[in-house]
């Protein structure tokens, strides 16, 4: 016999679609930009931003998926298209036949250069000037929780990187 779920309270379901609404709405605000001012989706940003932050602009592709929480399948069509545009190149790993790095070119340290202070302008303007700085700490705090308890450590995890 399957068990009642516990229903959210009228509050918790006010809070929950509150952030739905929210979050869908930002992650479409920050992708027009983004469209706009560098023909790149949000999630390509992302990982151009990632490789400019590693040393020698260069990660593992397991470890790019890793920090940007998509699938590898997903991380490889990204790249490839990346590479088409010329912001990323790839490489085989010396030390692991299957393994490859994905690497930010010139061209692509360039386009990150010229779009950063629009997109930062746009997260700016979205989020954080509509927040208090308590606000802004209390959502950082909020949301660090919630990612560790959907980021378990544990062997086996189902976590989109490993997929």
């Amino acid at each position: 016999m399957a068990e009642e779920p516990v229903w959210l309270t009228a509050e918790e379901q006010r809070v929950w679609r509150s952030y739905m609404h929210a979050t869908t709405l930002l992650e479409d605000h920050l992708d027009r930009q983004l469209q706009r001012d560098a023909g790149m989706p949000h999630i390509y940003y992302g990982l151009l931003v990632g490789l400019a932050e590693a040393p020698q602009r260069r990660l593992r592709m397991t470890e790019l998926a890793m920090k940007a929480k998509i699938t590898r399948s997903r991380l490889s069509h990204a790249i490839a298209r990346l590479e088409k545009n010329g912001w990323v190149r790839r490489e085989d790993c010396p030390s692991d036949k299957r393994g490859q790095f994905a690497i930010l070119t010139d061209d692509g340290y360039e386009v990150l250069r010229r779009t950063a202070p629009g997109h930062v302008g746009a997260v700016r303007q979205a989020l954080f000037e509509r927040l208090t700085p308590e606000q802004q700490k209390s959502l950082g705090e909020i949301m660090e929780i919630v990612a560790e308890g959907l980021q378990p450590n544990e062997a086996g995890a189902d976590l989109p990187w490993l997929r």
